[in-house]
């Protein structure tokens, strides 16, 4: 989808890089979930948004999840924060018992 709207091969690799990282964390974490993807046309500008979301148990602690190195597994720490520097726009809701949804945006 990114290469069809002319993303450049580092966008379209930042892009697929959060995209893997952010679909492993709702699989692992959260049970599973969904994908929900647009193109956002503003102006002369294109973006991708991706939306996971999961019916997990949800991040008791958004600000430490948000923490380089803390993890709940056994992974690096290093997913939802190195995501959210592969992309223009991060966005995290997480509820305990109810899940997370987290929402990118890559602008071209």
């Amino acid at each position: 989808m990114a290469q069809e709207h002319g993303f450049s091969l580092v966008d379209q690799t930042k892009l697929v890089t959060a995209t893997s990282e952010l679909a492993r964390n709702a699989l692992v974490y959260g049970g599973g979930g969904t994908l929900k993807w647009a193109v956002l046309l503003d102006g002369t500008r294109c973006g991708v948004r991706l939306t996971f979301q999961d019916q997990g148990p949800g991040i008791p602690n958004v600000d430490l999840a948000m923490t380089d190195g803390w993890t709940s597994g056994t992974g690096l720490g290093l997913g939802l924060t190195g995501a959210r520097r592969l992309v223009n726009q991060f966005e995290l809701d997480s509820t305990v018992g109810v899940g997370t949804r987290v929402t990118v945006t890559r602008w071209k």
